[in-house]
């Protein structure tokens, strides 16, 4: 199986754009290995993605706050603990956003900071990149807030502000973000390999994409850890086990990292 971020990862962090990965995406349909989505992104969002690329997959929202799985998983997912939901099941794993609001209303004028929740569509749009469109689906959030951090000087105390009200900051590719104590995108992946692992009498090998600091629990998880470059040629200091390191930024590096795993791995027949 195979986690992928979004933002900077299988999308180009410019422009959103994933048509150059296009190649292995449909050589993962051919082979049946799901792809399952892990991003900051809204369950909204993901939706969309996944209806544009005809996938009806589970994924991981908002850092690891959710995780939503297709009526096809429903009853292994519900064996595992998953809520049911309309259109499968679900694992709520994050804080609620309504709590999260409340915490940042709360600061006091030094440490305020603006989230997605004190913007309109439209500003969302302009600061992000999206159509107001995808910008109106971003401001569907249910466990994390995005946030701008015009101040990296009050950053220290107020993660110690968010600790104490059971809540963290991580740094995603663009923006911070507040979720709740213990969560990431690592415990998501586990959740969903152990679900799967119940399905199919036994653990998948699991490939693991990210670009940024906080994919690091989320490579953490996985087998084979890939690190895709952001544009500028930066990349966070990870070091894992058998650490690929894609040699291009966005949907081209993850097309090329993805094509030569699944070259390596047919060549062992562990795929076809």
């Amino acid at each position: 199986m195979i986690f992928t971020d979004l933002d900077g990862t299988l999308l180009n962090e410019e422009d959103y754009s994933l048509v150059d990965a296009m190649p292995a995406l449909a050589r993962i349909a051919r082979l049946g290995i799901p792809l399952i989505i892990a991003t900051s992104k809204t369950r909204a969002e993901v939706e969309a993605l996944q209806r544009e690329l005809g996938m009806n997959s589970p994924f991981i929202t908002e850092n690891g706050g959710g995780i939503f799985l297709p009526a096809a998983d429903r009853d292994v997912a519900m064996a595992n603990g998953a809520q049911r939901s309309e259109n499968g099941a679900f694992f709520a794993l994050g804080i609620p956003y309504a709590q999260i609001r409340s915490f940042l209303k709360a600061l006091p004028a030094p440490l305020r900071v603006r989230g997605f929740g004190d913007m309109a569509a439209r500003e969302v749009a302009e600061i992000s990149g999206l159509t107001l469109e995808q910008a109106a689906l971003c401001k569907e959030r249910e466990f994390t807030e995005p946030f701008l951090l015009t101040n990296p000087a009050v950053l220290p105390r107020l993660e110690k502000r968010a600790a104490q009200a059971g809540l963290q900051v991580v740094r995603g590719g663009r923006f911070h973000h507040l979720i709740g104590a213990g969560q990431d995108k690592g415990r998501a992946v586990r959740l969903v390999r152990e679900t799967f692992a119940a399905r199919d009498d036994g653990p998948s090998i699991a490939v693991g994409l990210g670009d940024s600091d906080n994919d690091l629990p989320l490579l953490a998880a996985v087998d084979i850890p890939v690190l895709i470059p952001r544009p500028n040629g930066y990349s966070p200091d990870i070091r894992l086990p058998g650490l690929v390191r894609a040699t291009e930024p966005g949907s081209r590096g993850w097309n090329s990292a993805v094509q030569e795993l699944l070259d390596r791995y047919q060549r062992q027949t562990l795929f076809e």
